[in-house]
């Protein structure tokens, strides 16, 4: 089945219909630029006045032309050495928000019976306050390292190595999805991926594969392809008009 554009700014393909939201029973959303306003390594990048490089390579990553997202982000948070751990807080206050809906369809979500799942290949420091500022079940991100000696309080350039692994990749965030289902004892037959960069694809994919669902939210032109759902105007909580609650 070809796109087909069933509101404005609102395109589906492969669609089987009708679909409700309790026929799934895991969302899994990506972070940055999908339930929140911005790139966090490119506003942090800011306060060592790095931004237009970080933003560069980040935009090519999301975009797929830089294929290898690990070298990629080892590569731009290496560029935040010396960023402090007050100059996170000032990103959190002053520049990241919710995108449109985010909040009104995870609240949907968990009202028809879903877990929430948020994998990111951003920083817990970010992750961990929407977890809690949500109500969101579960959360993979990574971790930056911050120095403990002379230079307390600042950023190393480096990651903290965690139980699961250095790195949330695309790789990774597909593993979590299965890893998080398996736990509930349900199928990717079942789940919902939304993302907006091609590290989200492996993810997706292997819920649009599966029976599933992949959506992508104001994404790159290769995701917008892929997704079964694309919202390209509006909020997130647009998936609303596609299943019924």
């Amino acid at each position: 089945m070809s796109r087909q554009e069933i509101a404005s700014g609102l395109v589906v393909q492969n669609l089987p219909a009708p679909l409700k939201l309790s026929d799934f029973k895991l969302i899994a959303f990506d972070m940055d630029s999908t339930l929140i306003n911005i790139e966090c390594v490119d506003e942090i990048a800011d306060a060592v006045g790095r931004k237009a490089e970080v933003a560069a390579i980040t935009e090519a990553t999301m975009r797929g032309e830089i294929a290898d997202f690990k070298e990629s982000l080892r590569r731009r948070v290496a560029l935040l050495r010396g960023v402090t751990v007050a100059d996170l807080e000032a990103v959190y206050a002053q520049r990241l928000q919710l995108n449109p809906g985010a909040a009104a369809l995870v609240a949907a979500c968990k009202a028809a019976g879903l877990k929430v799942l948020l994998v990111s290949g951003g920083f817990t420091f970010f992750a961990d306050r929407i977890r809690d500022r949500l109500g969101i079940d579960f959360v993979r991100s990574n971790l930056l390292e911050i120095e403990s000696g002379p230079n307390c309080g600042q950023l190393t350039g480096g990651l903290v190595t965690q139980a699961w692994g250095d790195i949330c990749d695309g790789a990774e965030k597909r593993r979590t999805l299965l890893e998080v289902a398996s736990l509930m004892g349900i199928t990717p037959a079942q789940c919902i991926a939304m993302g907006d960069g091609a590290n989200d694809l492996p993810m997706m994919g292997v819920c649009s594969d599966a029976g599933g669902l992949s959506v992508a939210y104001h994404a790159k032109p290769t995701v917008r392809e892929q997704a079964m759902v694309s919202i390209e105007s509006g909020g997130l909580d647009r998936l609303l008009e596609v299943l019924q609650t």
